[in-house]
């Protein structure tokens, strides 16, 4: 029986493969044999050796075809990284094996106009800890409070300051001994997170409380002010200028930092510097300010607002709350800034050697970092006076030397209101008796500026319904003055416009939207809803006081580099002009020399009471201010004079919040000032750096928190 599938004949494989599955289907035929025997195996299915048909060739060519295609694409990739991606590789392999760190600049100074230092720099050690090291392994704070003598609550309180960047290491220690500093060094690995840095850190060589608002201070730089100083090269680790000059002139002072290039191996250890850019030092900044002048001014508006408050007002029989005040001189004739004081203050050291966070927040809470010189706003009283009669005389409305009889209470004509909307008084009712323009200054007769506020709503036909509110434009008291100093504040200048405006962001607080002879009347004499910054009001007067020409409030003077160049000068920059030819200059003069110089002026006793100068050969003239601001408070307290009287020099202004009586508070801190400006007259300005980098080195043991940033 011949059933082997090797004695058929030979055909393709799959041929041969299919004839037994045919011949042994059950189904093939009906006459087939249903259990005939089934002996089929793998050979069955398989063909044997000797009928495959050999072709080395073939295999050869999809091995080799294979290879070719593996080689083909690790030549184009190598193409890709050695020609297309050669620069992108470099870098990649570079940063393997290379680490470029920055070097901070050293920090340029802020100078006085004579040239001596206001702010300088010193070298100390740091000791920082990284907060994400200290949440992974918490026994690093004990260990580093057992190196350094300092508490875990310290440390904790340091890691959760939030004076500081979450994302970046914190100051734990300032001033480190060298001999903790060496054992960290030598120690890497009990202390994980833990860097010592050196670090140029900020020094007042005329104390920290000397102009703490003007010169400002710094701190660690934010993610957000990195992000809004795109391309500046600020690292995490820089610190940025906060407040005053710091801030405002922080693209000179910075300078511009180094980078060092290191080559470490796998393991990360430093095996040498393969590079290094020096930083630039940063440039320093001269200003106008007087280091004696602005010493003495600090003193005494410090020690004023504390006798204010010690003292009775004779009318309201209260203390004064005196909750803060400003000072500021100026030079009339270049408008450049030669002290300004706030108060209440703080000391700038603190900030560098540790401020805690209660303390903190409680000169927050005081409001002591605010600039009240430019931040603040007051209500402006009878200083105000002085553009009511500038719009008097430029209009010809009412003649200077006509004379109105000062009642001390005066009845608005054809009032239909009542008593209350239809009468003002004088101060206490006093009358004045007969006065002309410069008599009303020099005694402040309200009534004469009731009388010329009734008068300009009367014929608004005629002077249109603002006159007023268009010379305070002109004088600068409605828009910043440009000082160059960060957040100034701008003043307001009561008119129907305005009392729109105040009701729609303030209901509540501003619910009269109509405007009413009264209100014309209150306007004309510094009240209402009128509050102006101590600056502007300072620079109205300056302008005054040279004749009309209104300059930008300079604080800087220059900004000159290390070897001494010029870098920037700063020249006096004309804002505006007022129209005040001798006809209408004259009789307003005339009244404002009167209030120090007449014995019924209203700072004569103030004056005579506190100048040990000559006021004969040094005249001033000047203006009191005494402002209400709402039912049972006290009344801000102003005064602004310049002198000498024929060539200004000097424009010195103060004023207190709820300080009373402007001749009782505020008068005495101008005449102490023209005492100092009479005895030593203000200097040069000196364009010449003291800048050396590092100024000192300093070590020491105190243990406290700075806010500066690494040198290297």
């Amino acid at each position: 029986m011949k059933n082997n599938w090797r004695d058929r004949p030979t055909g393709t494989w799959f041929s041969r493969l299919w004839r037994p599955w045919v011949t042994l289907n059950p189904f093939r035929g009906r006459g087939r044999v249903i259990n005939e025997p089934k002996s089929v195996g793998i050979r069955d299915l398989v063909a044997g050796p000797e009928e495959v048909r050999h072709r080395p060739a073939l295999r050869w060519l999809v091995i080799g075809g294979f290879f070719l295609v593996l080689l083909v694409i690790i030549l184009a990739r190598l193409f890709v990284l050695q020609i297309v991606d050669y620069k992108t590789s470099v870098a990649t392999v570079n940063s393997n094996s290379l680490r470029v760190t920055t070097i901070p600049a050293t920090r340029g100074l802020i100078l006085a106009r004579d040239g001596k230092p206001l702010v300088d720099n010193v070298t100390t050690v740091e000791i920082r800890l990284s907060r994400a090291e200290a949440a992974l392994y918490p026994p690093i704070k004990g260990a580093l409070a057992s190196l350094t003598g300092l508490s875990v609550k310290q440390i904790n309180s340091d890691l959760s300051n939030p004076q500081y960047d979450p994302y970046q290491p914190a100051p734990i220690l300032a001033d480190a001994p060298p001999t903790e500093v060496e054992f960290i060094k030598l120690h890497p690995k009990e202390f994980p997170g833990v860097t010592v840095l050196n670090v140029a850190t900020r020094t007042y060589p005329n104390g920290g409380a000397l102009g703490a608002q003007i010169l400002g201070y710094v701190g660690p730089i934010t993610g957000e002010e990195i992000k809004q100083n795109p391309g500046a090269g600020y690292q995490t680790d820089s610190v940025i200028g906060k407040s005053g000059i710091e801030a405002y002139y922080e693209r000179y002072l910075r300078g511009h930092d180094g980078t060092s290039t290191l080559e470490v191996n796998a393991y990360g250890d430093i095996l040498g510097a393969v590079k290094t850019t020096n930083p630039t030092v940063g440039d320093s900044v001269v200003l106008n300010i007087d280091t004696g002048l602005q010493h003495a001014l600090d003193g005494y508006l410090q020690s004023d607002i504390l006798a204010v408050r010690s003292s009775v007002d004779p009318v309201s029989k209260q203390h004064p709350p005196a909750i803060n005040g400003a000072a500021i001189v100026m030079d009339p004739t270049t408008g450049a800034v030669l002290a300004m004081s706030s108060y209440p203050s703080f000391n700038l050291q603190s900030f560098v050697s540790g401020l805690s966070e209660a303390t903190y927040q409680q000169l927050r809470s005081e409001g002591a970092f605010n600039n009240y010189a430019i931040q603040g706003l007051y209500t402006p009283g009878s200083t105000f006076k002085l553009i009511t009669a500038t719009a008097e005389l430029q209009t010809g409305i009412f003649p200077a030397y006509k004379y109105i009889d000062d009642t001390g209470t005066y009845k608005v004509p054809g009032c239909l209101q009542g008593a209350h909307g239809c009468v003002f008084h004088d101060d206490d009712n006093e009358a004045a008796g007969e006065v002309d323009l410069s008599k009303a200054l020099t005694v402040s007769s309200d009534y004469y500026f009731y009388n010329l506020g009734y008068l300009f709503w009367a014929n608004q036909s005629k002077y249109g319904q603002t006159p007023i509110q268009n010379v305070a434009h002109e004088y600068g008291l409605d828009q910043y003055t440009n000082i160059d100093l960060p957040n100034e504040t701008q003043g307001r200048v009561d008119s129907p416009a305005v009392r729109k405006i105040l009701h729609a962001e303030a209901p509540a607080a501003f619910p009269n939207v109509a405007w009413y002879t009264g209100d014309n009347i209150e306007m004309a004499f510094g009240q209402g809803t009128t509050a102006l910054t101590p600056i502007e009001m300072t620079n109205a007067y300056a302008t005054f006081a040279n004749g009309g020409t209104r300059y930008e409030p300079e604080v800087a003077a220059a900004v000159i580099n290390a070897h001494n160049q010029v870098v920037e000068r700063y020249q006096p920059r004309v804002l505006g002009h007022v129209n005040l030819p001798a006809s209408i200059r004259d009789p307003i003069l005339q009244g404002l020399e009167g209030v120090v110089e007449n014995p019924s002026g209203t700072a004569y006793g103030a004056f005579h009471k506190v100048v040990d100068f000559s006021l004969a050969s040094f005249p001033i003239a000047g203006k009191t201010g005494t402002a209400t601001t709402s039912v049972n408070l006290e009344p801000d307290s102003w005064f602004v004079g310049f002198g000498p009287v024929a060539t200004p020099k000097y424009v010195v202004l103060c004023v207190i919040d709820q300080g009373g009586y402007g001749a009782d508070a505020a008068a005495p801190v101008v005449a102490e000032t023209f005492n100092y400006l009479v005895a030593h007259p203000v200097g040069p300005i000196v364009l010449k750096s003291q800048l050396i980098s590092p100024t000192t080195t300093k070590t020491s043991t105190k243990s406290t928190t700075t806010t500066t940033h690494a040198t290297g």
